[in-house]
């Protein structure tokens, strides 16, 4: 599952383990206007993308419908009053749940931010480009890090749980 989020100049999309598959830089665009383009260059380079989650922002009649092709499922909350269909469809099990998980995409934000981001030192459009891209390998390679130390911890546990075991055998 794929999440999406915009901020007003930067839309990202964040796969369910936390890595960064594609980002693009919004110039005199909405995320309503990017939606499609996005996810179709992001579903050539993972096909196996099948469910993604998308903030209020990305909604429009046009994108519900060019998506439903090719997603298997598409959470893409309206904006303003629903309809009595469209509350059925928000209310879905599957639906609710894929939105619960968007949640965390939020933090993609933030640690974008924390790992260059905040401030952009170059000039121009190029340069905050430059800097987005870059944010986000710093970003992808700072989440490849913290798995290798969750297996490494993993790994350390077992080999004390089996001296414990080892030592009250002897």
């Amino acid at each position: 599952m794929a999440r999406v989020v915009g901020t007003g100049m930067l839309t990202i999309l964040e796969d369910q383990h936390q890595f960064i598959l594609h980002h693009q830089v919004m110039q005199q665009q909405t995320d309503d206007q990017v939606t499609v383009e996005m996810l179709t260059q992001a579903k050539k380079r993972f096909p196996k993308l099948s469910v993604c989650s998308f903030d209020k922002g990305f909604h429009s009649k046009e994108n519900q419908i060019a998506l439903k092709e090719p997603l298997k499922q598409v959470v893409m909350p309206r904006k303003g009053k629903l309809s009595q269909q469209a509350k059925e469809e928000e209310q879905a099990p599957a639906f609710v749940k894929a939105r619960r998980a968007h949640s965390a995409v939020e933090s993609a934000i933030n640690g974008l931010e924390v790992h260059g981001l905040d401030v952009c030192r170059d000039h121009g459009i190029d340069g905050f480009k430059r800097y987005v891209a870059l944010a986000v390998l710093a970003r992808n390679i700072h989440r490849i890090g913290a798995i290798l130390w969750q297996l490494d911890a993993a790994r350390e546990l077992r080999k004390n749980n089996y001296a414990q075991r080892y030592k009250l055998a002897a």
